[in-house]
């Protein structure tokens, strides 16, 4: 018994990455693309979230309009963990 069957419907994940790379090229600005990329190359988790909020939102008809540089800025800064201060105080 095979169960390689089934896997033959679903896509690849190289098939699935380019389909993820062809919605992100309509749905963001030139500018926005580049700060994406370069988000993913240090922290790749909240590119990945971000990415993933944004082909959701599209799915819903919830983005009408290219995505700027200055809209992906409030997204990114909206999805990041907010940084925790620490005070020392020596005595």
């Amino acid at each position: 018994m095979s169960y390689d069957q089934g896997d033959q419907n679903r896509p690849s994940d190289e098939e699935i990455l380019a389909q993820k790379e062809i919605i992100l090229k309509q749905l963001l600005s030139a500018e926005a693309r580049l700060r994406l990329t370069n988000v993913r190359m240090v922290k790749p988790d909240l590119a990945a979230l971000v990415e993933n909020y944004l082909i959701g939102m599209a799915s819903q008809g919830k983005i009408r309009s290219q995505i700027t540089d200055d809209q992906l800025k409030q997204i990114l800064l909206s999805t990041q963990q907010p940084k925790r201060d620490f005070k020392i105080e020596r005595r």
